[in-house]
């Protein structure tokens, strides 16, 4: 290990992320993110390298996640919060810190089930669909991607991951080899999205061996795999095009939509579950808020007040 005083921030995260890698096996997407907010975290308190993470305090932990907690949603800070204790984990275990700094992250209120899922109105994706085109560069590949989010509800990881061997073309069904639940899944292929796939494969796809759907279309690292970066740009500048200004400015918009209209059409919640690949029901149930109809024959007559 080099000395606790001669790190580079770069040299720090990788070697945390090697740990989390070893003892948790995280997921790539899931150490990212950690990162990402570590990355913050130290610049912020400690500067520039080389650092010195011996001089961290529950001071320095406090005063950060002030500063930020203007920016950022409820759900978002306990991400921040998950991230920084996971990092603070590792430079316990390093002999770098000590349990101080995890026990200055404070507990942040999240009701469950409190906020509404954010979708598109009906004319909103009315719309979107309608400003779908093709003749940008990757104009075929991003309404192909743009298709397989607003009527599969996939996550933009999904997406990218999808292989040319995963789509059943004569029985119009999709495989998804590994969702969130570490689990895979079958899902019905729908026509225009299938449709919007066979375009892009014949007519705008590099002529690779690779065995991903979705490739890059420029660069260095053309013909290789999208990422699921990628994916939510592609949604960005359709939201942007369609003119919309979307709830959510990213990929998770469409699956919050996919989810709502499966609701207001009366899919049981155990269907969407399934179809959204949730491990928990729960997680499905908060849907169930915005199909107002069905909430209006569940509730409660208001009492009559006596003269």
């Amino acid at each position: 290990m080099v000395s606790n005083r001669s790190w580079t921030l770069d040299a720090l995260l990788q070697a945390y992320e090697q740990y989390q890698h070893r003892t948790r096996g995280l997921r790539p997407r899931t150490l990212e993110g950690y990162q990402y907010f570590t990355r913050q975290f130290v610049r912020a308190v400690l500067g520039d390298d080389p650092i010195d993470v011996t001089r961290l305090s529950p001071a320095d932990v406090v005063t950060f996640l002030t500063s930020v907690r203007s920016r950022f949603r409820p759900s978002t800070m306990r991400t921040v919060g998950t991230s920084l204790r996971s990092f603070f984990r590792y430079l316990r275990v390093e002999g770098l810190a000590d349990a101080r700094l995890e026990a200055a992250i404070p507990a942040v209120a999240r009701w469950k089930l409190a906020s509404l899922p954010r979708g598109l109105s009906d004319e909103q994706y009315a719309r979107l669909m309608a400003s779908l085109g093709t003749a940008t560069l990757c104009g075929r590949r991003d309404r192909a991607i743009v298709l397989c989010l607003a009527t599969l509800g996939l996550r933009p990881g999904e997406v990218a991951m999808l292989r040319l061997g995963d789509i059943d073309w004569r029985g119009g069904t999709l495989h998804l080899r590994a969702r969130k639940t570490r689990h895979g899944a079958v899902l019905p292929l729908v026509h225009e999205a299938g449709r919007a796939i066979v375009e892009y494969l014949r007519e705008e796809r590099p002529s690779v061996g690779a065995r991903e759907v979705f490739l890059r279309h420029s660069g260095g690292r053309k013909g290789e795999a999208i990422t699921a970066g990628i994916v939510t740009g592609a949604v960005v500048r359709a939201l942007k095009r369609a003119e919309i200004d979307a709830p959510i400015a990213g990929a998770y918009v469409l699956r919050h939509t996919v989810a709502t209209r499966l609701v207001r059409h009366g899919t049981a919640l155990k269907e969407v579950a399934d179809f959204l690949g949730h491990r928990d029901l729960n997680t499905t149930t908060i849907y169930a808020k915005l199909d107002l109809p069905a909430l209006d024959d569940v509730a409660l007559p208001w009492p009559e007040g006596t003269p």
